[in-house]
This record gives structure tokens, C-alpha cells and sequence, in this order.
């Protein structure tokens, strides 16, 4: 058994949590989400506590116990308060431009990116440079940031491209001439 699947989730005021089936809807001010289980893990809802057990003894329901916990505990975090990542565009000419629900990347290329957001992610851009990504889903957000990081990674030299606030770069020393 997994000691974190163990812990119960508390759940905040302003949050509602519902069992039907094998998904997990969980529902607050910063929006809804929903995730479906395995059938060897049950989750219970009772009054402000979920808890997450594993009905088999199987090696996967063990793996998966710990895991489904944790989901469940992001999800609740999310609709409460939300999850946010600021990313920085560091290069000479290089800038977003956000036009409805697509971003617009001048990356350095001879052509610009086009990148849909996609529904549940927000997207704010200051400065042209500075992006902050947020929303209630844990993984949207991250996978929001490291496709929009994938288009131009941070190059060793210069320093030039995408990448994520507080990220350190290690940085080459140039060619040298004799």
C-alpha cells in the first residue's frame, strides 16, 4: 500500500466533490474538472474528506493508489486556487503576441508560430516577453508551458529562447581565438 494513497485529502470550503461511477468530479471558484479511475481504486467523499483505497491487492492497483491520491488532491487544489507558470522570452527580436485564442511567437524563425490555447488554460502577456499561463488543472498548465518552451529551448551561449521563470541556464564560454 502506498503512504501517500493513505493520506486523506481535505476539501476547502467553496469546494465540492462528487463520486459517480469511476470519475471524480470536483467543482469550485476557479472552475470544474473531472477524471476517471480505475476500477481497482475507490474513492469515498465524506463530508470535507476524500479518501482513495486500493479494493485489490494487485501490483498495479499498489502503483496506481499513491498516483490517483495525488490527482485528486491537484484537482481540488486547482478549482480552489488555481495553478500558474511565468515564462520569459529572452532573445533580439524575439516576442508574443496574443490575438484571441491564439499566441503568436516571433521566435527567431523565418516564420511565425501559431499556438492555439487550448479550453481551461488562460494565457497573459506583459511586455511582450513575459507570459503567465494559469488555470485549475495541474497538468494543462504545464503542458501549456513546455510545448510553448519546446518551440525555441534556451540556447548555452547566448542565453536566447523560452524558459521557465526562476530556471537556471548553464551557460558556455564562446569559441576562443588565438
Amino acid at each position: 500500500m502506498s503512504r501517500i494513497g493513505k493520506q486523506p485529502v481535505t476539501i476547502p470550503a467553496g469546494v465540492k466533490v462528487t463520486v459517480t461511477g469511476n470519475v471524480v468530479f470536483v467543482e469550485g471558484p476557479k472552475g470544474k474538472l473531472s477524471k476517471p479511475f480505475p476500477k481497482e481504486i475507490g474513492v469515498t467523499v465524506d463530508s470535507n474528506i476524500v479518501t482513495v483505497a486500493d479494493l485489490t491487492e494487485k501490483k498495479e492497483a499498489g502503483a496506481l493508489h499513491g498516483t490517483i491520491r495525488a490527482i485528486i488532491r491537484n484537482m481540488v487544489e486547482g478549482v480552489a486556487t488555481g495553478y500558474s507558470k511565468t515564462l520569459l522570452i529572452e532573445g533580439v527580436g524575439f516576442k508574443a503576441i496574443l490575438k484571441g485564442n491564439k499566441l503568436d511567437l516571433a521566435l527567431g524563425y523565418s516564420h511565425p508560430i501559431n499556438y492555439e490555447i487550448p479550453a481551461g488554460v488562460s494565457v497573459v502577456v506583459t511586455d511582450g516577453t513575459k507570459l503567465l499561463i494559469s488555470g485549475p488543472d495541474r497538468h494543462m498548465v504545464g503542458q501549456v508551458a513546455s510545448t510553448i518552451k519546446l518551440y525555441k529551448p534556451v540556447e548555452p551561449y547566448k542565453g536566447k529562447g523560452v524558459r521557465v521563470e526562476g530556471e537556471y541556464v548553464r551557460r558556455k564560454e564562446g569559441k576562443k581565438t588565438a
